[in-house]
């Protein structure tokens, strides 16, 4: 049976928070504004620009309400913030009115035993905090987004039941939420469990609007973004240069990076799923980001190209080595 595909879709950058969060040196404020406003050069069309979270938890993003006062806003991208709690979308939404954002991001984890490392709450405690945030956002007329964490694969407990997930969404849909993601935090799940679970999710409650948020831990990202615009995934979230992903889990576990956002405008495109962001855009964006940050982008068309790219490179090289 083949795959369904649609038309276009739509790509989420979070690098300037969840790329900058887990970063390993603190990044400068002008540095993140500069990043910001690179992206919104490209036609990416929703930017995930800082977190709300207390200062002492994500000292990283400590600038939030300084980033947001001023980086250039670019009509036609939605801007949005992460509140983990209802204090954090407080803080967002007491913002004079230029700098505030066009979307809220709520946060839970469908582990019991991450959402107590994470958030040092319960599940039930986590449901009822992200109904509360919501209500402040859904009272300011924000739009608002809920985050699901740790939905398929946690390294503490392993699978997480399909059940524990409809059911924490469940109550979500219930207090009035209708746009969520399903994030594979780690990047250890697989595309049949993420079919399986955005095909069941959208089954169940067909009113909904879900996105993917996309680890590569272990390099099955691509196959799993698929799975999930197969399954009826409407957006897709990466970072640029593939930074960030970095989460509160054992240290022996290897980085849980984000899977690079130029490398999924890439592969739709080259699909035919249009993501209104050419990829030489969003390829050039990496690199002057990677240059900004002083990394060394991680992704392939950063490296590679596209298909153009190594085409006109091959004429240019004589063949070395016999096929």
């Amino acid at each position: 049976m083949p795959l369904h595909f649609p038309s276009s879709m739509t790509v989420v950058d979070v690098s300037p928070r969840d790329g900058l969060q887990s970063f390993p040196r603190a990044i400068d404020t002008d540095t993140k504004v500069k990043m910001i406003d690179r992206l919104s050069e490209t036609g990416l069309p929703v930017i995930e620009v800082t977190n709300f979270a207390h200062p002492r938890v994500i000292p990283n993003l400590a600038d939030a309400e300084a980033v947001c006062a001023r980086f250039k806003r670019k009509p036609g991208v939605v801007y949005r913030g992460q509140v983990p709690n209802a204090r954090g979308a407080e803080r967002a939404l007491a913002m004079p009115k230029a700098a505030q954002l066009d979307e809220l991001l709520g946060l839970i984890t469908c582990s019991a035993a991450y959402q107590k490392k994470n958030q040092n709450m319960t599940l039930e405690e986590g449901v009822t905090e992200a109904i509360r945030t919501f209500r402040l956002a859904d009272k300011a007329g924000v739009k608002f987004v809920m985050a699901m964490g740790m939905s398929m694969w946690c390294a503490y407990e392993g699978k997480i039941p399909a059940d524990r997930v409809l059911s924490i969404l469940g109550q979500f849909r219930n207090a009035g939420m209708r746009r969520f993601y399903l994030a594979g935090s780690l990047g250890m799940e697989d595309p049949h469990q993420v079919s399986e679970l955005f095909g069941t999710v959208l089954a169940k409650y067909p009113d909904v609007e879900l996105g993917f948020h996309v680890h590569n831990l272990a390099g099955t990202g691509m196959a799993n973004v698929l799975a999930a615009i197969d399954a009826g995934a409407t957006f897709v979230e990466g970072a640029i240069c593939g930074i960030g992903g970095g989460i509160a889990m054992p240290k022996t576990i290897a980085s849980v990076g984000n899977l690079a956002t130029e490398d999924i405008v890439h592969m739709l495109n080259e699909m035919g799923i249009s993501t209104g962001v050419e990829t030489s855009e969003i390829a050039a964006a990496a690199q002057d980001i990677a240059k900004l940050l002083g990394i060394e982008a991680g992704s392939h068309t950063a490296h590679i190209g596209t298909r153009a790219d190594v085409m006109a490179g091959a004429r240019k090289a004589p063949r070395e080595h016999p096929v």
